[in-house]
């Protein structure tokens, strides 16, 4: 702005005030500093154009330090002091604020003229030496000026402060004014306005924390046991399966600490993968309405019935399971094993319940709408042993959302990616019969609080 004279500030100006122009638009058409031509313009708007006819002045160290101090301490912008203090550039706060943080907090009255040789090999002044040499007022002043100017610069707001960035403040100055603690907070607890913690808080803050590596650390002594539970169920318990296996025989272990050590141990559950057989044909026979309606789980055994039949391949050959799963306990109560998905396989499965489970007037069971579940011969069983028969809608396989989740549990477990154990449908037979057996008396359940299938229908019959 020093380039132009009072006649063209004038013309500027006017072109604001009188014209309208806006001070951008003026910025562009006059090639000017937007923020420079701003604060003339305000200048100019505040004290008049005589305000260039004053000469050059000489700014004493008591006027830079009170400038300074409202700038920084204040709630006022430093283009705001600024003009409050009719300053001809917007540059002059700025540069004395800089070269007050930048001589350690002290006004710095330069000299006129060149500077001798003798003067130019001086060290800059020491900011400790400095600090110690001013009166008690001024020595407060300064430190609290800083301390806000840390402030400022960890959380670009004052009153959001965190206990850690206070403490860090205090550490700072600490070691750049050479002064005890008790002196920062005897000055800190002097003025309200100033953000301050406990001294309990801040030497928990700064104690040295504890970096030990967990890579390295100590071997818990349920790790043994950790190991004989994942590779005696062959890959089927994940982490929060094998704490609560843990935690039911007597170890304090957390979720948590499972899962790191299973991770550092390399020790992976299997993940399911999904492909389905489906024995829909189309409308057949009669379809029974959705009683279920998506609630599965009965407070009881043999309340609610669900099945389905899933289909192995293994070697160009095809093995089709049919099991009757309880929504009690999500145990299997009978189950029947073929090569062809036909009646017979359904049949027998049902049999083998019905000699099992007598009482079955209550028991609503659930299908899907597959071919065998709307023949006459499977409804007139259902009907002779008192059974309410219900069905899924069509193409809404999550109605029998129960039965679908064991068939995935099942073949993820014992089946899929591990085909190249069974050699024939023989062995794949006993290894499915086998399954079973571990899933109903030996896999336990978080549903079910850590208990296994057979475990909790035996609780249910006897509560």
């Amino acid at each position: 702005m020093s380039k132009l004279n009072k006649k063209q500030r004038l013309d500027i100006y006017n072109q604001w005030k009188s014209e309208g122009k806006t001070i951008s638009s003026i910025a562009r058409s006059e090639n000017m500093n937007l923020g420079s031509l701003s604060y003339m313009i305000k200048l100019i708007d505040r004290y008049g154009i005589a305000i260039y006819d004053r000469p050059n002045e000489v700014f004493t160290k008591e006027f830079k330090e009170e400038a300074i101090e409202q700038a920084l301490t204040g709630t006022k912008s430093i283009k705001d002091v600024s003009l409050e203090l009719g300053l001809r550039s917007n540059g002059i706060l700025f540069n004395w604020i800089r070269e007050y943080k930048k001589n350690g907090y002290n006004v710095v009255i330069k000299k006129k003229g060149r500077h001798s040789a003798h003067e130019s090999e001086k060290a800059s002044p020491d900011i400790a030496q400095g600090f110690r040499e001013a009166d008690p007022a001024t020595r407060r002043r300064k430190f609290e000026i800083a301390y806000r100017q840390r402030l400022r610069k960890k959380t670009k707001r004052l009153g959001s402060e965190t206990s850690q960035e206070i403490a860090q403040a205090v550490t700072e100055l600490r070691r750049e004014f050479k002064v005890s603690l008790d002196y920062i907070f005897t000055v800190l607890a002097q003025n309200k306005d100033l953000p301050l913690i406990a001294r309990s808080t801040y030497y928990n803050i700064i104690k040295p924390k504890d970096k030990k590596d967990k890579s390295k650390r100590k071997k818990p002594i349920f790790l043994f046991r950790l190991k004989e539970i994942f590779d005696y169920h062959q890959r089927r318990y994940g982490y929060r399966r094998v704490a609560m296996q843990l935690r039911k025989e007597g170890y304090t272990v957390t979720d948590r600490a499972v899962r790191y050590w299973m991770h550092k141990l390399k020790l992976k559950g299997r993940r399911r993968n999904k492909r389905k057989y489906s024995s829909y044909k189309g409308t057949i026979g009669k379809i029974a309405p959705n009683l279920i309606q998506r609630c599965f789980f009965a407070i009881r055994p043999n309340m609610k019935w669900y099945t389905d039949i899933t289909e192995f391949h293994l070697n160009g050959q095809k093995l089709y399971l049919s099991p009757i799963l309880d929504g009690c306990g999500g145990d299997i109560v009978s189950y029947s094993i073929s090569r062809h998905p036909d009646m017979n396989l359904v049949m027998s499965m049902l049999n083998k319940a019905f000699a099992k489970h007598k009482a079955l007037n209550a028991c609503i069971f659930h299908t899907d709408q597959g071919c065998q579940y709307q023949s006459r011969v499977y409804q007139r069983a259902l009907k002779l042993h008192g059974i309410t028969q219900s069905m899924s809608r069509k193409g809404n396989s999550m109605d029998d959302g129960l039965m679908e989740n064991f068939f995935g549990l099942l073949k993820t477990e014992m089946f899929y990616d591990q085909e190249y154990k069974y050699h024939n449908l023989e062995e794949l037979a006993h290894a499915i019969e086998e399954y079973i057996e571990y899933y109903n008396n030996e896999r336990i359940k978080s549903r079910l609080k850590g208990l296994t299938p057979i475990e909790y229908r035996n609780q249910a019959l006897v509560s």
